[in-house]
């Protein structure tokens, strides 16, 4: 990811990306926070490990979506080798973005009647 002109340009994100941008919607985090709030979002089926989400938060540190915060929570119980990430103003307006893609991506899915159908057991239509 390179700094571009157009957020649209940034689309579609990895899904990576995009639930690490949800997590630093409404507040900063450390990394392992980043972590933890991932496995929430995703009741478990998106967990990042260390080189998938420093990889990420470096292209996204390159693509001005993410910035370092030089704040810390409680100084004093905080420990000073931990990087605090905050969203960038670019960053919320790609993460909207994306979240409209798959808003509109849901909709056409149930205008196909696929999320009103339940699942089959043999693969065929319910």
């Amino acid at each position: 990811m390179a700094k571009t002109e157009s957020p649209q340009d940034l689309l579609p994100l990895t899904p990576p990306v995009f639930h690490i941008l949800l997590a630093l919607a409404d507040e900063e985090r450390h990394g392992y926070g980043i972590m933890q709030d991932v496995a929430r979002q995703t009741d478990d089926a998106l967990q990042l490990g260390p080189g998938t989400l420093y990889g990420c938060l470096k292209r996204m540190l390159a693509a001005g979506l993410v910035e370092e915060s030089d704040e810390r929570p409680d100084p004093a119980l905080d420990d000073q080798r931990r990087r605090y990430y905050r969203m960038t103003g670019l960053g919320h307006t790609v993460v909207r973005a994306e979240a409209q893609r798959l808003a509109n991506a849901v909709v056409a899915a149930k205008s196909k009647r696929l999320l009103d159908r339940r699942p089959s057991l043999a693969g065929g239509k319910a």
